[in-house]
């Protein structure tokens, strides 16, 4: 017998594998819930490479708009869009043969951050949204890499808690596709597909004789975010949610990160500083020099308008994502301008 321990060894060694065996199982669940921390913000590039239980949470490249979630079953994937604009991205899992997680447009009926399961066990289900009174929910659930829930969409623990925070009741959910026929291709497009109805949403492509388009009698009222896309060479302009102006750029920035910048008054100036993002924590705060900013040519008639509608807290989103189906042609910025404040 081992001083100390009232066991004999061969009970010591019983009694240790059955520790090892116990904690084994608990964490299996734990770990299932993925990723603590999230990626990087080049999240929409990124976003098809994401492995089991990974995501990403980039709040502040749309600080705030109306916000709709799309559930994607074919790619085992969810996307969260606020503003219009693509803010976040995770893997799933949806339900499994027998129990197929239910498509068509939902609207939260129900928030439970310490829910627990009434037809499973007594299952913990945290931060529950219920989408449909029969059972479907958001929560946060195991994540194998394939469907094995009972009908729910399981995410991540960290992301689900994120998402918890920034919905209210009636946003809507999209879910779309078959679990049985997975997917990995996607156009990646950083816009929204559907409007808050669940329509879906046409980003039209400028057609040949116009450099730019410019509608903000759409949405006349909401906050303002510009998405400024490197690799399709177009800018466009949403207000809550809405599109209303798209334009062909030259831009010359061989910088293939993300940053976001928002529109401040300083000392009564207007003044563009950067907001950190994951990834990019050391950007937070600093002024954006002129530099940047002549990197950016547009269409004089467009810059203006973009212009008179700024106000403080507008941000724009330099990113090499794509923004719509747009033809490649990078069409020459003539009559241009370089923004300034």
């Amino acid at each position: 017998m081992k001083a100390g321990t009232g066991l004999k060894p061969g009970k010591s060694r019983i009694l240790a594998a059955s520790l090892v065996l116990a904690i084994t199982n608990w964490a299996g669940p734990a770990l299932a819930q993925g990723a603590k921390a999230t990626s990087p913000a080049e999240f929409a590039r990124r976003m098809e490479h994401l492995k089991p239980g990974e995501w990403v949470w980039a709040p502040t490249v749309s600080p705030s708009g109306p916000v709709m979630v799309y559930v994607d079953l074919s790619k085992q994937i969810a996307l969260v869009y606020r503003n219009g604009v693509r803010i976040a991205a995770t893997t799933v899992s949806s339900g499994k043969d027998g129990h197929a997680t239910p498509t068509g447009v939902f609207t939260i009926l129900q928030k439970d951050a310490k829910h627990r399961s009434s037809k499973y066990n007594n299952a913990p289900m945290p931060y529950q949204q219920r989408l449909t009174w029969d059972g479907v929910a958001l929560h946060a659930g195991g994540l194998p890499g394939y469907p094995e829930s009972h009908g729910c969409v399981h995410m991540p623990y960290e992301f689900a808690r994120e998402l918890f925070s920034i919905t209210k009741l009636g946003v809507t959910v999209v879910v779309e596709g078959d679990a049985a026929t997975h997917m990995r291709t996607s156009d990646n497009s950083l816009l929204v597909p559907f409007d808050n109805k669940g329509r879906p949403t046409s980003h039209l492509p400028l057609n040949g004789s116009e450099p730019y388009r410019w509608q903000p009698e759409l949405q006349r009222e909401g906050p303002l975010s510009i998405i400024v896309s490197k690799l399709d060479q177009r800018v466009v302009v949403l207000r809550n949610g809405t599109e209303i102006g798209r334009s062909v750029a030259e831009i010359a920035d061989d910088d293939h990160g993300s940053h976001v910048i928002t529109l401040i008054t300083r000392n009564g100036k207007p003044e563009w500083v950067y907001v950190g993002l994951p990834g990019h924590a050391e950007d937070d705060g600093r002024v954006v020099d002129e530099a940047v900013l002549n990197r950016l040519r547009l269409p004089r008639g467009f810059y203006e308008k973009v212009k008179a509608a700024l106000s403080p807290g507008a941000t724009i989103l330099v990113t090499d994502s794509r923004v719509g189906a747009e033809p490649l042609e990078h069409l020459t910025v003539i009559d241009a301008v370089k923004p300034t404040p």
